[in-house]
């Protein structure tokens, strides 16, 4: 079918036949390689509405006050060692973290799919590890730590190293030229995506998100977890659009979805559980301040199944319970009150298209 315009003595003739086999050549991998960036008319609906979505819950670290923060860091009656061992492993381990899972979105997952509207909601996610990445540095900057000291964490505490090296050996693997019509590199794609979505973003980011806003429950260190909460609701988002991401690309490469790939991804979360609860007894490494590391360690067992269950695999630890609902009611921050004026501050804009769950937690 043809439609043709008439524009003075000019006549154009659009082809919805062409337009039509351009939409159906839109692919997760593999698809029509095109320069437009043309996202209409859209193929993966869910990949607008999650950009929407974050895009409408910016954020900027200087919106939010240090000064409480500042006085309680400095103040050694006020802090114990522990409370601010947690603060300097949650700074020390996610300033590196972020800026991984940044950098294997855009050199990995971004340079692999080829679907305009996933690139776009890839770019939202990879700008927001920027701004989660500039937080740390406004944490630091302004309580007065070291950045050396931050650097030595990630290069010195093992378990902080050897979670890096968890993930950073897979990202390696795909930065080269990849034949992606192979079965063996449509699984190694997919198996980033779950290990950075699901693994990392999804459940080993958890332990300290859980033990930082603790404190903050405690109201220890409110900047400091005001900026969590916005991390943690950016995660949510991030865990589903890497769950939509794999998902999709497993139904449009059914061959890929084999009962030995099943259990290999199984078997990575296992190492990414196991690691992590390493990691939680170095943060942790006594019961204090009203935490207790079972709690922590059952938490990450809980978390890691409802990750598997969300990509159709079979749980780790079959009717494990969640020893921290109240992390639920970190997540509901549509409106926060301002420190010092009192004011109303509206992060969530009105044109949000949905809000992030508290099913993701």
């Amino acid at each position: 079918m043809q439609k043709t315009f008439q524009v003075g003595a000019k006549t154009f003739v659009l082809d919805q036949e062409k337009a039509e086999a351009a939409f159906a050549a839109k692919k997760v991998i593999n698809g029509r390689e095109t320069m437009t960036f043309n996202l209409l008319p859209l193929k993966y609906q869910w990949a607008y509405d999650l950009y929407r979505t974050m895009k409408a819950n910016h954020w900027e670290p200087e919106d939010v006050p240090m000064g409480k923060d500042i006085e309680q860091w400095r103040d050694t009656k006020l802090v114990s060692d522990v409370e601010r061992w947690i603060i300097r492993m949650g700074i020390g381990y996610f300033s590196a973290a972020e800026g991984i899972v940044g950098d294997n979105i855009q050199h990995v997952v971004r340079e692999l799919v080829t679907a305009p509207e996933l690139k776009l909601v890839l770019g939202r996610h990879a700008h927001e590890e920027n701004i989660h990445a500039d937080s740390l540095l406004y944490m630091i900057s302004s309580l007065g730590i070291n950045p050396h000291e931050c650097e030595a964490m990630f290069e010195d505490v093992q378990t902080i190293v050897k979670k890096n090296e968890f993930v950073v050996r897979n990202s390696r693997n795909l930065r080269r030229d990849l034949d992606l019509t192979k079965v063996e590199n449509k699984q190694l794609l997919a198996k980033n995506i779950f290990l950075f979505g699901q693994c990392m973003e999804g459940t080993q980011f958890y332990g300290l998100f859980g033990m930082i806003l603790s404190l903050y429950r405690q109201n220890k260190f409110p900047g400091i977890g005001q900026m969590f909460r916005y991390t943690l609701r950016d995660e949510s988002n991030h865990i589903e659009v890497f769950r939509n991401l794999f998902m999709d690309l497993i139904e449009e490469n059914r061959e890929i979805w084999t009962t030995d790939f099943k259990e290999e991804l199984r078997a990575t979360m296992a190492e990414a559980v196991q690691l992590e609860k390493d990691f939680i007894r170095d943060c942790l490494p006594v019961n204090a301040v009203g935490l207790a590391i079972d709690e922590f360690l059952s938490y990450i067992d809980y978390i890691a199944d409802r990750r598997l269950e969300g990509v159709g695999l079979a749980s780790l630890n079959a009717g494990v319970k969640n020893p921290l609902p109240w992390l639920a009611e970190m997540m509901d921050i549509k409106k926060e009150q301002n420190f010092f004026e009192g004011r109303v501050t509206e992060y969530q804009k009105s044109s949000a298209l949905t809000n992030a769950s508290d099913d993701d937690l």
